[in-house]
């Protein structure tokens, strides 16, 4: 869904949108499993920048919901879970910033996304609010004994005959490092 500027020139438009599965591409790590919901405002900002010069940022408000799988970090298994999430979003159009140079910026702006010349697709914004709420890694189950690095079998299923070579006395002080940090 395109949102453009002159939809919100009169009043903000209410949005009550469903993304089936494969409607939007994540991660390759992540699969959306059935539709996402997205319930929320967009609306008109106009800001005034001097005699004659305004900018339109579109203001997003939404919240959505749905389903995902993401590869457990050791085996590799989906693990499903439910994200629901929030959002209030600025977005302002990509040339009303664009001046050659380096140049600062407030902290304000740095909340700041930007839209082409034909408008915001809603589409993207859920995306990237999506891929920010997942956490940087998903386990099965705590316990997850993950995959074996010789033969690759699933060790949370079966057992393989393979024999764990002894770690290369260059590397031991790395071997110890990493579990002092585990502590």
């Amino acid at each position: 869904m395109l949102i453009t500027p002159a939809q919100l020139l009169d009043e903000p438009l209410s949005l009550n949108e469903s993304f089936s599965e494969g409607s939007l591409d994540y991660a390759p790590d992540l699969r959306q499993v059935g539709p996402i919901t997205l319930k929320g405002l967009a609306e008109l900002l106009v800001e005034h920048r001097g005699p004659r010069q305004f900018v339109q940022d579109i203001r997003l408000r939404a919240s959505y919901s749905g389903e995902f799988e993401q590869l457990c970090a050791r085996c590799l298994e989906p693990v499903r879970r439910r994200m629901e999430g929030t959002f209030d979003l600025i977005f302002r159009p990509a040339s009303a910033d664009s001046q050659a140079g380096e140049h600062s910026i407030t902290e304000d702006e740095t909340e700041i996304g930007y839209y082409e010349e034909s408008g915001l697709l809603l589409e993207d914004a859920v995306r990237e609010q999506v891929l920010l709420a997942l956490p940087g890694r998903i386990l099965c189950r705590q316990d997850c004994k993950g995959l074996c690095s010789h033969c690759g079998i699933n060790r949370n299923l079966s057992s393989c005959q393979c024999v764990d070579e002894p770690v290369n006395p260059r590397f031991a002080e790395l071997a110890g490092i990493a579990i002092a940090h585990k502590g």
